[in-house]
């Protein structure tokens, strides 16, 4: 492995880690706070990619870089006060239904407003080149970007949650909300806020993902399912665990994916004696970049046999 690919591969995997993290960390603060699994989470982040769009074609990128996650934020706020809140007191599993079904109708209207294909969402020409060149390999400046937006959007949160009144107040009505409500502070609007706040975090990841990767109906359905992996292995709620996991998650992944070599090759490296009657010849002949898709989920497993909790969680419910 020489230095090139290993830096390259790194930096990928670590702003590949932060886009999951910045999709993560919205679905983490509404379980901790709210304690809904909220399955239209990635929905809002192809919202995010789709307004940012519509709103570049109008106003230039950088204005949409704002204004798409107060859309977001918007939708997401009134998903809550209008529909969320009226099945909460049900329990958990109409919470899960409802948001189930949101993720089918924004997919629907999303079809019927941009159509079923790719759109042309394009990079402004600030993010456009690479940010450096080693040894002959271009790192993009648009991954740089994403690198820059979810660091500053992981201070953002943090200071709001540990420095500010409002985040006392919302991480007071996690724990004792009678106690707040008591105290004057309208808990359902808290609520109604963070919900709102978890799905513009979404929308945020859109904006600046949707252009370095591809904006198209399926980019949901390609995030949603690894973003439960890393509020999973992350642990439930923990904020914390959910940027460790991501990070692990996206750099695994990516080096996988680079790596062209066979698994009995890779298994041989290590020191393993491996025959063909071993492990089976079909498996033998895969490489690692053709089972890359399926290391999160293998990881998943094992955090669920050996620390159920996660990596940093610490929620007993």
């Amino acid at each position: 492995m020489n230095v090139e690919f290993f830096v390259i591969s790194l930096l990928n995997g670590v702003s590949y880690g932060l886009l999951l993290f910045m999709l993560s960390s919205g679905l983490t603060l509404i379980f901790s706070m709210m304690g809904v699994l909220n399955f239209a989470h990635a929905s809002f982040y192809m919202l995010g990619a789709y307004f940012a769009y519509t709103i570049s074609g109008i106003l230039g990128f950088w204005p949409a870089l704002f204004i798409a996650p107060l859309l977001v934020f918007a939708l997401g706020a009134a998903f809550e006060r209008y529909c969320l809140r009226r099945v909460h007191k049900f329990g958990h599993v109409p919470e899960l239904l409802v948001t189930f079904g949101l993720s089918y109708l924004i997919l629907e209207i999303v079809q019927l407003v941009w159509g079923r294909s790719t759109v042309p969402y394009g990079l402004p020409q600030a993010l456009q080149g690479p940010l450096f060149t080693l040894y002959g390999t271009q790192f993009p400046k648009s991954r740089s970007f994403i690198m820059l937006v979810a660091v500053l959007m992981l201070v953002s949160v943090w200071l709001l949650l540990t420095r500010t009144r409002i985040g006392l107040v919302i991480q007071a009505a996690l724990k004792h909300p009678d106690m707040v409500e008591a105290l004057g502070h309208n808990v359902p609007r808290v609520f109604m806020m963070v919900f709102g706040g978890g799905a513009a975090l979404a929308g945020l990841a859109g904006v600046v993902g949707g252009n370095t990767y591809v904006t198209e109906p399926a980019m949901a359905g390609s995030v949603g399912s690894i973003i439960f992996v890393v509020v999973v292995v992350g642990g439930m709620g923990s904020l914390a665990g959910a940027f460790l996991a991501s990070l692990i998650i996206g750099v695994v992944q990516t080096f996988a994916v680079a790596m062209d070599q066979s698994l009995a090759g890779a298994l041989q490296s290590l020191g393993m004696a491996v025959t063909d009657q071993t492990f089976g010849y079909e498996l033998l002949k895969l490489t690692i970049s053709q089972v890359a898709p399926i290391l999160p989920y293998l990881f998943l497993v094992l955090i669920l046999i050996f620390r159920p909790k996660g990596l940093l969680g610490t929620r007993e419910d």
